[in-house]
């Protein structure tokens, strides 16, 4: 099993791989693709769901979005 730290230090040494191979600016895009295809599988895959991802960059709550629940004894005033 692969874990973060061996994934990590794979994708650093391909990085600077790539950096002494083609220049910075061009491994830099290569980071930078693969990150947007990363992020496409996940959408797809159903780990990042975009609704929740929406809320939590405008700081709202999915709970605020909802109406109100309306209450049993009406809107009238309050009669003791």
């Amino acid at each position: 099993m692969i874990t973060q730290k061996h994934f990590l230090s794979a994708l650093g040494f391909a990085f600077v791989a790539a950096w002494i191979a083609f220049g910075f600016g061009n491994a830099l895009l290569c980071l930078l693709g693969a990150a947007a295809f990363y992020g496409a599988t996940a959408v797809l895959e159903g780990e990042i769901d975009l609704g929740e991802l929406q809320h939590r960059v405008r700081g709202t709550s999915a709970e605020a979005t909802r109406p109100p629940v309306p209450s049993p004894y009406g809107n009238g005033p309050r009669v003791l």
